[in-house]
């Protein structure tokens, strides 16, 4: 009995010994390499990285109560110091194994299918992705199933839906011949780059007009600015945007901000017809917006 007590410590104490000793790689002979690898498995439930109240993915400090339920710092003050699982004060303990495995875990981004090959810490994969540069664009023409990266819709665009009277160049104004009825005008740069879309809004008001261009919130990518005017009756207003919006796919929800309104008193009686005409410039970058840009894509 002695021996076989002993023979299972031995085991014991050699398996806790080989988990702390690191993998070795080992060459094409079989032989070792000497070079540490670091070890890793698979996370299948990374919910049980969220904050359990409010559900969004934990940031160091991750605090714990004497139950042992976590909380993300910003819901322990939001909770006033108090666990809502046992009302157990929570706040005061940080949980660290719990922070370290929220920095160890490593997430690819969610446009690795269409070529990113960024990978971030969990929680800020979905800061990145609003700025990546690989998020779908889907194409604008009605009935036109067509999504993929900015890059490859304008090509899809030029290729399928081309329109000669639909084209605009940088820093030249273009009469816009736009129906009320069509709610939407999408043009594309001539040499088949960006496309921008003006979009109409039938209000009791009058008529909102917005424009936009088709293209993720990636740095470098869709800066434009615009100038939009309406005439009629020998009246022009006019309506100018340094930083034109982007956006992957066009909605039909009548926008909150950066529109113009055409009253209904002023509107032509055969709508917009060609008195719509709309400059489209690219944004200049200065040295230190380059910077900015470097920065964050870091």
């Amino acid at each position: 009995m002695v021996n076989d007590t002993r023979a299972a410590g031995e085991a014991s104490s050699s398996r806790r010994k080989r988990q702390r000793v690191p993998s070795i790689v080992e060459d094409e002979a079989g032989n070792s390499g000497g070079d540490e690898v670091a070890r890793s498995g698979t996370l299948f439930e990374l919910d049980l990285l969220d904050c359990s109240i409010c559900c969004n993915a934990l940031t160091i400090p991750v605090f714990q109560c004497d139950n042992g339920h976590i909380a993300c710092s910003s819901c322990c003050t939001k909770m006033r110091q108090k666990c809502p699982s046992c009302t157990l004060p929570i706040g005061h303990y940080r949980n660290r194994i719990m922070e370290k495995i929220v920095k160890a875990i490593i997430i690819p981004c969610p446009n690795a299918k269409h070529g990113c090959t960024g990978k971030f810490s969990y929680g800020e994969e979905s800061i990145h992705e609003k700025k990546c540069s690989f998020a779908l664009c889907y194409c604008p023409v009605p009935n036109c199933n067509y999504s993929g990266v900015y890059e490859d819709l304008y090509s899809h665009y030029a290729a399928n839906h081309k329109d000669i009277y639909k084209r605009f160049m940088y820093g030249y104004s273009h009469n816009v011949c736009l129906s009320i009825e069509a709610e939407i005008y999408a043009f594309q740069e001539y040499f088949d780059g960006p496309l921008v879309v003006i979009q109409c809004f039938k209000e009791p008001q009058g008529m909102l007009m917005t424009v936009n261009c088709i293209a993720p919130s990636a740095p470098g990518v869709g800066e434009l600015s615009y100038n939009l005017s309406y005439s009629f009756g020998g009246k022009t207003m006019t309506f100018e945007l340094k930083n034109m919006n982007r956006i992957q796919k066009v909605s039909f929800q009548t926008p909150e901000k950066d529109f113009m309104l055409v009253p209904d008193y002023f509107l032509s009686r055969v709508a917009l017809a060609k008195g719509v005409s709309i400059c489209i410039c690219r944004i200049e970058k200065t040295e230190e917006t380059e910077e900015e840009e470097e920065e964050e894509a870091e």
